[in-house]
């Protein structure tokens, strides 16, 4: 059975950004009360597609990985922010990236997609369907955002970042993986105003993302944690042979108690929510790439992530890394200029938002 290496990683941050301090003039809070309750200090806004963020980190990850995009088989993007519906907005990707005949589909696990979708690829390669796949995920929150609502205003950003599996020998690559869903409780995390389900010959107005903040802090940390404990039963592993641990970016309080219920030193996570909040399915992605580009992932590290997400999804994965740690080929692929601020960015929505709300 051959084995799905990870052979490139590549990310595409949106320039604009919006501070704590610049978000307190959108709604009633302050730096203190977002940065104690979430760790968050700033949140990118993206004033492209998601297809171009996705378009954009995927090159990249090609670029490192050495590749010629005329062949990969497979282009998954994990996305609950697609830019189209129909078509897929995968196939716009693998238009973009010249991955011409590659098969492409888009997967919505929320926060958890990124892993759900490693996994599919994986499995493809593994049972020697494909030998090369790019696995994007891709985000655009801040267009879901009611921006009269603190609660989840201040939470979400823009951003993408993708992987290239390749089929080798040699084992490595994602080893071990445990995802699932407690559907009983959905309506705790989901977006109303959305979907099919809508009567759209009524005026609509703001999407609302609705959640239960304390009870998903502790599905969140019970959800990742059981299933990390199951994956390294699954690779026979114990918590000392973890190198890193890449968990979903959604709040610093839960990765902190995930953590500490995992045992896992400061030195050994990854955290990068501050500047970035939770850009759902591409915070592991992003997270990743910034994992091998600071120096915390090495060749051959032992690496856990772990997500959980509207569903309710959540996932725990054992990824093994290979030799490689530095591109082979960088690519110019960037995002087009943008001439406003992220105040200005978001200025149209706010004013929406703000009407719709009851007098």
């Amino acid at each position: 059975m051959p084995y799905a290496h990870i052979t490139g990683w590549g990310k595409c941050i949106p320039p604009t950004s919006i501070s704590n301090d610049e978000i307190s003039k959108i709604v009633d809070t302050t730096d203190e009360w977002i940065t104690s309750r979430t760790g968050i200090k700033s949140r990118r806004v993206s004033h492209v597609s998601t297809a171009e963020l996705a378009t954009v980190a995927a090159k990249h990850a090609i670029a490192c990985a050495g590749i010629d995009a005329k062949d990969i088989d497979l282009v998954i993007l994990a996305t609950c922010t697609p830019s189209t519906m129909v078509a897929n907005t995968a196939s716009l990707v693998q238009k973009n990236i010249g991955a011409v005949g590659a098969a492409a589909m888009d997967t919505n696990a929320a926060c958890s997609g990124f892993l759900y979708a490693l996994q599919a690829a994986t499995a493809q390669i593994q049972a020697g369907m494909i030998k090369k796949a790019v696995v994007i995920a891709a985000e655009r929150m801040t267009w879901y955002v009611n921006w009269s609502r603190r609660d989840s205003a201040v939470l979400f950003g823009d951003g993408a970042g993708a992987v290239v599996l390749e089929a080798a020998d040699t084992p490595a690559g994602l080893l071990a993986t445990k995802t699932g869903c407690d559907s009983t409780d959905r309506d705790i995390l989901h977006i109303e105003n959305f979907g099919s389900d809508l009567n759209k010959y009524q005026p609509i107005g703001p999407s609302n993302l609705l959640f239960e903040g304390r009870e998903i802090f502790k599905r969140a940390v019970k959800g990742m944690s059981e299933a990390c404990d199951d994956v390294l039963a699954q690779a026979n592993l114990s918590l000392d042979d973890i190198n890193v641990l890449v968990p979903h970016q959604a709040n610093l309080r839960i990765i902190q108690a995930i953590q500490h219920r995992l045992k896992v030193p400061d030195e050994k996570v990854m955290v990068n929510i501050g500047q970035y909040g939770n850009t759902s399915a591409a915070t592991i992605a992003i997270a990743l790439c910034e994992a091998v580009e600071q120096g915390l992932i090495k060749p051959h590290s032992n690496i856990m992530s772990a997500a959980f997400g509207a569903g309710l999804t959540w996932a725990a994965s054992y990824i093994k890394w290979g030799e490689r740690v530095t591109p082979i080929s960088v690519s110019d692929a960037q995002l087009p200029p943008c001439d406003k601020t992220g105040l200005e960015l978001v200025a149209p929505a706010v004013k929406a938002c703000k009407e719709a709300e009851p007098t």
